[in-house]
């Protein structure tokens, strides 16, 4: 990286997106870019003076006010925005996913699949209520990851374990070779669990990044390498998917074991979670695409999205 004096516009731009956009602290981009925090802080106000970060004080809306607005951008069922995760991190969206759930009206034998994310295992994490009975299955096959958000059957026990359910584990990789397909689904463990995703009565998901700011930050552990993605705007559950909501295909996709999008759009209740501005084109595709019909999300975010869709409709 340059020297700071001499620190260039693309210099700033970057620093800039992964602060804002990405929410990552001063000190994570230090770390990532090898110089001091104090540094980062320096090159932040640059931006600022420079005009390359522009800071508006808005008129105070209300977390009720943008929930509603978030509703009729979207064309949810149902949206839960919370004032901002920052004083609880995460997890302070746990309380907004209990609520929807519970209102839901599950109940015993009720089936609830759950996927997989970063975003997501910090809520089961928290804490979801007691709703005795509920049968929870994964979302979709395991991956051969080692991080603790992409371990699917842990993320359903956990969540059984607070909903006082019943999990049910899937004994297959979500991206088998063909022949190796074949063989799982011939497995009636697996066919028994597949089965039930016909049936699901709500589905609680996290929503990827745009794939390009996905690579860009290196998290491409859970993204296929197909480029015809790069112009991806997000993915839930491994379906990806443009900003107006139209799936995209890719390399391998025949191969995927997971809910399917004709599934998940037959699902009364399906919850996407999902806190950052750099998320917003994911968030508005997913909602587009029918792959969530409710949103659990921050004021900071929730905002963002709105912004951008009314910016959508001035320009045409």
């Amino acid at each position: 990286m340059a020297p700071e004096s001499g620190a260039s516009r693309t210099v700033l731009h970057t620093v800039a997106k992964l602060h804002y956009e990405a929410d990552l602290s001063q000190v994570e981009i230090a770390r990532r870019l090898g110089v001091s925090a104090a540094t980062v802080s320096r090159l932040l106000r640059r931006a600022r003076d420079e005009g390359i970060v522009r800071i508006e004080i808005r008129d105070v809306a209300t977390p009720e006010d943008v929930n509603a607005a978030l509703v009729a951008r979207l064309g949810l069922k149902r949206a839960a925005v919370i004032d901002a995760p920052e004083a609880g991190g995460l997890a302070a969206l746990a309380a907004p996913v209990g609520a929807l759930l519970k209102e839901a009206g599950l109940k015993a034998g009720s089936v609830l699949a759950i996927g997989w994310g970063r975003t997501l295992r910090e809520v089961l994490l928290a804490g979801l209520p007691r709703l005795p009975g509920i049968v929870t299955v994964a979302a979709m096959g395991g991956m051969q990851q080692p991080a603790p958000e992409f371990q699917i059957n842990e993320l359903v026990r956990l969540a059984a374990e607070q909903l006082g359910g019943t999990p049910r584990f899937i004994h297959a990789p979500y991206l088998p070779s063909a022949e190796a397909r074949a063989a799982y689904l011939g497995d009636p463990a697996t066919r028994d669990h597949i089965a039930l995703w016909s049936r699901l009565d709500a589905v609680l998901v996290g929503i990827g990044l745009p794939v390009a700011t996905d690579r860009a930050l290196g998290g491409t552990a859970g993204t296929p390498s197909d480029p015809a993605l790069a112009a991806a705007a997000g993915d839930v559950l491994q379906h990806f998917y443009d900003e107006a909501g139209t799936l995209m295909p890719w390399d391998g996709e025949a191969r995927l074991i997971a809910v399917t999008p004709t599934a998940l759009r037959a699902v009364p209740l399906a919850i996407g979670v999902a806190v950052s501005v750099a998320k917003v084109p994911a968030i508005v595709g997913a909602a587009r695409a029918g792959l969530v019909n409710a949103l659990v999300t921050d004021l900071r975010t929730a905002q963002a999205v709105i912004d951008h869709i009314d910016a959508e409709a001035k320009t045409g």
